[in-house]
């Protein structure tokens, strides 16, 4: 039914257990891929703190860009400075994209055992939850 591999995989190499690419260990790849979700979150975050200023969004940002430049052996986050492009921007929309990230974040943060990611982003998502009731409430 199937065919059998005639060839050696791509990744094994002749010399036995040596290696030409780097490899990195899975608390690495798991640091990597927290950084990008808590990235993703500030941007979400300052673009949210542009259109509402003076909602607690900016401390949440500045916390969040700690936890990346943590993560990222001190190297800092870019920060934007968000001018709405869309004529009508709508924060619940954007409040529900950032509970979404803040909990894929809050997975990754709970399996490499990140007590103060988890606890940030634990924060973010009741935040942006909350954020999001009274419109939920209202529309219906």
């Amino acid at each position: 039914m199937y065919e059998p591999i005639r060839s050696k995989s791509v990744h094994s190499t002749m010399a036995g257990s040596t290696t030409d690419f780097p490899h990195r260990s899975r608390d690495e790849e798991l640091d990597i891929q927290l950084a990008g979700h808590l990235a993703a979150l500030l941007a979400v975050t300052d673009e949210l703190h542009a259109l509402e200023p003076g909602t607690g969004l900016d401390t949440a940002a500045d916390r969040l860009a700690e936890q990346v430049a943590r993560l990222r052996g001190g190297q800092a986050p870019v920060r934007l400075q968000v001018a709405a492009a869309d004529p009508k921007p709508c924060p619940a929309a954007l409040h529900r994209r950032a509970h979404k990230l803040a909990a894929r974040a809050l997975v990754v943060a709970a399996s490499r055992a990140d007590t103060a990611a988890a606890i940030l982003t634990a924060e973010r998502m009741d935040a942006h939850a909350a954020a999001l009731e009274p419109r939920e409430l209202a529309s219906r």
